[in-house]
């Protein structure tokens, strides 16, 4: 029998190179630089530094500010000093991270109202946060940097310097439109509204309280209003 002819094999079938997966775009920051990528590790050194950040808190509901030490903060979060001083070079400036990141989730500057309203409900809420135990912090935090110039600083730098450019931006947007007088410098009109505050909290010589929160608003406000640069006309004199 004459042999078969083999039969050619199918040729075999050629798939395309599957496209290289594109690494997922980075999320911006809110000030548009790209956020840093996350490793690894990161997730669980994040989770350490809010453990921290949350066991500074609870320590500070029950003792001062002079009675807590890094070694307490590492203890009740479950962490290593070392892991401590990688973010935090002393225990003032584990302590005032952990204030800012409380009280600025407190003290929110409304939005979608005039600067008048919007100012009058930040200092309620301020006032609110100050008559409780925050304020107490602050007071310590304040009264630290008396003896300690780098305590001021770091809460200047972590607190205080976003707060005023927080607030300078409402005052400054209210005199460009016409609503808020010029013809008295921005930062006394901001230390009109807040100096008050402050004045109370230190002294405690009266209370913060919301009787306090709706006088200062009434009072002072007005004050930085176009409509104060002009004495009221009952009051003017008529020429002779």
């Amino acid at each position: 029998m004459p042999a078969k002819k083999a039969t050619p094999s199918a040729a075999p079938v050629r798939r395309p190179k599957a496209a290289a997966a594109k690494p997922a775009p980075r999320r911006a920051n809110a000030d548009g630089a790209p956020a840093p990528a996350r490793g690894p590790g990161r997730a669980r050194s994040d989770a350490s530094r809010i453990a921290i950040l949350n066991a500074s808190l609870r320590l500070l509901e029950k003792q001062s500010l002079q009675e807590i030490s890094i070694e307490s903060i590492a203890r009740e979060a479950g962490v290593g000093k070392a892991t401590i001083y990688r973010w935090w070079s002393s225990k003032a400036s584990v302590v005032i991270d952990a204030f800012v990141q409380n009280h600025l989730l407190h003290t929110p500057m409304p939005k979608g109202v005039n600067a008048r309203e919007a100012l009058a409900q930040h200092l309620h809420l301020l006032i609110e946060q100050y008559a409780g135990w925050s304020g107490r912090l602050v007071a310590q935090i304040i009264g630290e940097g008396q003896s300690d110039p780098e305590v001021m600083r770091e809460f200047q730098e972590r607190f205080l310097s976003g707060r005023r450019a927080m607030v300078r931006e409402i005052v400054e947007g209210a005199r460009s439109r016409g609503e808020f007088r010029t013809d008295m410098d921005a930062e006394l009109q901001m230390e009109m509204l807040y100096a008050p505050i402050y004045m109370r909290l230190l002294m405690g010589h009266r209370p913060l309280n919301k009787r306090f929160a709706d006088m200062l608003a009434s009072h002072v406000l007005p004050m930085l209003c176009l409509d104060a640069a002009e004495p009221p006309a009952a009051g003017r004199r008529r020429r002779a």
